[in-house]
């Protein structure tokens, strides 16, 4: 299927499961066209990428799962300024739960068929952040955890912020299981303390030790980079 095709079939699918949760939660209309105003901006940006990075038309199966993970998402991210509603945040481990489970099946299909691509790596990427970063909103806007909580979805905006001030932050970084584990268990912890079923009291608690790891996962990226420039520049200075 093309990248165009794709999106459009995300995009009904997004419209009806807002459709569906206007009806019966109760919710604000406004979420229909915000969900789908807020898939349309990213998919613009995907939709440009992939023209740009991929080699075909063709999107392939790995990146069509990851973009219904983006479709996902988008409607979380909606999400954050609609009207309290008691199975709303059930709604919310529901869906973020299955754009979870999905982060799993999209590495595989593109192991599986082939379709491994430095496109598909950094869209996987960019979703796992912007997915952290409703879930943070979300845990924050249901009173879960204090404003703290929304340091863990900004700390990937942070680091390219900062890699435009400090040019070795820009650079490439090995691949590692660990950034792939710290994202989950982020994941996780959010999705538990969202969880109305654990208790106000630990809510908190697992958001921060979730912070806690992603943080030093950051940090250990940091340190490499910082280490690795300083060897560089030492061996330019030696010659």
């Amino acid at each position: 299927m093309s990248v165009s095709k794709s999106v459009v079939a995300c995009c009904v699918a997004l419209f009806m499961l807002s459709v569906l949760a206007v009806s019966r939660l109760r919710l604000d209309p406004i979420l229909v066209p915000l969900s789908a105003l807020v898939f349309a901006l990213g998919s613009i940006l995907v939709l440009c990428f992939a023209s740009r990075f991929l080699a075909s038309d063709r999107f392939g199966r790995a990146n069509a799962v990851t973009l219904v993970r983006w479709m996902l998402t988008a409607f979380l991210l909606s999400i954050v300024g609609a009207a309290d509603s008691q199975a709303l945040p059930w709604l919310c481990v529901g869906v973020a739960g299955a754009a979870l489970a999905l982060d799993g099946i999209d590495g595989w299909l593109a192991r599986r068929y082939k379709e491994m691509s430095s496109f598909g790596a950094r869209f996987d990427m960019e979703i796992d952040a912007l997915l952290i970063l409703a879930l943070t909103a979300l845990v924050w806007r249901f009173d879960r955890a204090g404003a703290w909580v929304m340091v863990g979805g900004l700390l990937r905006y942070g680091f390219v912020a900062f890699g435009y001030a400090f040019a070795w932050l820009q650079r490439p970084l090995p691949a590692s299981k660990r950034r792939q584990t710290v994202c989950v268990i982020q994941i996780v912890s959010l999705l538990l303390s969202l969880a109305p079923i654990t208790p106000a009291m630990l809510a908190p608690w697992i958001a921060g030790l979730g912070l806690l790891a992603l943080s030093a996962s950051f940090a250990i990226d940091a340190f490499w980079l910082a280490r690795n420039s300083e060897s560089e520049l030492a061996q330019l200075i030696e010659e």
